[in-house]
């Protein structure tokens, strides 16, 4: 049976970080509180427990985590070629609501999921989550939700939606509120992406490929032209004419319209 335990106690949350320690080595999930959303944990090098994360979700490998990682010097450990911009913006913006996707050391033995060498990391700012990662080191962690569900923000919301799918639950209170005006602003509670894989190729730009709770404007006050240009909306179609005469209908009932599943409304590029 899965509990929650209360961080806000000293005696429950010392029980709740040994037995969500307990898990993560046995390749088990956890809930813990991050500055943004609620996350769901895995031992990062534990290819089983990655999968049961992205089983829990109900996500596919086309989707792997981000990494959550306890300090800056761990993003050298796990990246390589790593730019300047990126050296700027996670001094000025870790431990907080920024991810970045770098290129994977090819060293690593783990498996996240069809990442195409890429890794996306960030440095939590939540006392609670940075206290386990300096037991656990890096872990898989993605949005405690169900796949095309929103991010819980609490720890009740997240053992809503996942139950015993999760070993131990960490409430930390709600999540997010630091970032309330930002969240406002972006329409979203989530950390903002940057894609930093392509630098070396590219010409020297990193690009936005989620906005979350940090905004284009301090990212660009950071780094300046160093960022790429936001896309060009796509011109819309023009409509179509219609034809001269409609079909006549064939017997019997209409056949229903098929349309294409449901999209998971989380990013590919990892959240």
């Amino acid at each position: 049976m899965t509990r929650i335990y209360n961080c806000s106690v000293e005696a429950d949350y010392a029980a709740g970080k040994r037995m969500a320690l307990s898990a993560i080595g046995r390749s088990a999930l956890i809930v813990i509180p991050t500055d943004t959303v609620y996350g769901i944990a895995a031992d990062a090098f534990s290819p089983g427990a990655v999968q049961n994360l992205l089983d829990a979700k109900g996500r596919g490998r086309t989707s792997p985590p981000p990494v959550l990682i306890p300090g800056i010097s761990t993003m050298d450990a796990l990246a390589i070629d790593i730019p300047q911009p990126v050296r700027d913006l996670v001094a000025e913006f870790w431990p907080g609501g920024l991810t970045v996707i770098l290129n994977a050391q090819p060293s690593l033995v783990w498996d996240l999921g069809e990442t195409r060498g890429t890794v996306a990391l960030r440095m939590p700012s939540n006392a609670v989550a940075l206290d386990l990662l300096k037991e656990t080191g890096p872990l898989a962690v993605s949005s405690a939700n169900l796949s095309g569900q929103p991010a819980a923000v609490d720890a009740q919301t997240a053992e809503a939606a996942l139950g015993d799918r999760v070993a131990v639950y960490l409430d930390g209170g709600v999540a997010g509120e630091a970032y309330a005006v930002e969240a406002a602003a972006s329409e979203s509670t989530a950390s903002t992406i940057v894609d930093a894989t392509s630098f070396h190729t590219n010409g020297g730009l990193l690009h936005i490929v989620r906005h979350g709770v940090i905004s284009r404007a301090a990212i660009a006050a950071v780094i300046g032209e160093a960022l790429a240009p936001e896309p060009e909306p796509e011109p819309e179609p023009e409509p179509e004419s219609a034809p001269e005469s409609a079909p006549e209908a064939e017997d019997g009932p209409a056949a229903e319209e098929k349309s294409h599943p449901s999209s998971d409304v989380e990013s590919t590029a990892r959240d």
